[in-house]
């Protein structure tokens, strides 16, 4: 599939769905001494369910920022950012912790899994404190590893796991509270080219068999090839 660069913004019709993501204004400043660092300049974006967005620019360029600020991980300085049709202007950071955890799911690029945990722990973690039916949880996860094709590593830990796989365990984590949302930071940044290729069909699969809607961050050319749609940003702005 080929990545559409004609347009930034998709406009639903009037009857059909909302986006996912929808931004409107977004800046984010940073004062460094007596400077004031432009991280992001009046951001507009909208996403619509099951889009695999890819966002693309060289280091600076404020995908990262702009990734953080859709997950909740940081707040814009001034602007409009609503996830699921929910304003988060006026959340509080309990409410925000549980929107972040009903609605998104996360994978890093240094796949962040618990080095003692096995995949399937690693995979059920978000919920493990939860009062979910522990033998329902593990079938789940057990369920994901498999959607993955982990089910030969599913009581490996990362340490005996090759790169791509553990980061196909992050992605099998990333699914398990049912999100409406993924959001990808540079999820073949440490994976050679064939393996990153895996991964990135994986995270296409996502939007057209399960519904997901997805939003990378990425160098990679890999990833704009597998997008629905790409995003080029520079010097904290949207550029297409």
């Amino acid at each position: 599939m080929t990545a559409l660069e004609d347009s930034t913004d998709v406009v639903p019709a009037a009857d059909g769905p909302a986006p996912v993501i929808d931004i409107s204004d977004v800046w984010k400043l940073h004062k460094l001494g007596d400077e004031v660092v432009k991280a992001l300049v009046a951001a507009e974006l909208q996403v619509m369910p099951s889009e695999f967005v890819c966002l693309m620019g060289p280091s600076g360029s404020g995908k990262s920022t702009l990734l953080n600020i859709i997950g909740g991980l940081d707040r814009p300085t001034k602007g409009t950012v609503k996830i699921a049709g929910t304003d988060t202007a006026s959340l509080t950071e309990s409410q925000y912790a549980a929107l972040r955890h009903d609605t998104i799911g996360f994978i890093f690029q240094s796949y962040n899994l618990i080095p003692f945990l096995s995949a399937v722990e690693n995979v059920e973690l978000p919920l493990m404190f939860e009062p979910y039916d522990r033998k329902a949880l593990r079938a789940r996860a057990v369920e994901l590893l498999e959607l993955v094709g982990l089910a030969h590593r599913v009581h490996h830990q990362p340490t005996k796991m090759s790169g791509g796989e553990q980061q196909r365990t992050a992605i099998a984590r990333s699914l398990i509270s049912s999100p409406t949302l993924v959001l990808a930071d540079e999820p073949t940044a440490n994976l050679d080219h064939r393996t990153g290729e895996t991964v990135v069909r994986m995270l296409r699969d996502l939007c057209s068999t399960m519904g997901v809607t997805v939003v990378a961050s990425t160098h990679d050319p890999t990833v704009a090839d597998e997008a629905s749609r790409v995003v080029r940003m520079k010097d904290g702005q949207i550029v297409n």
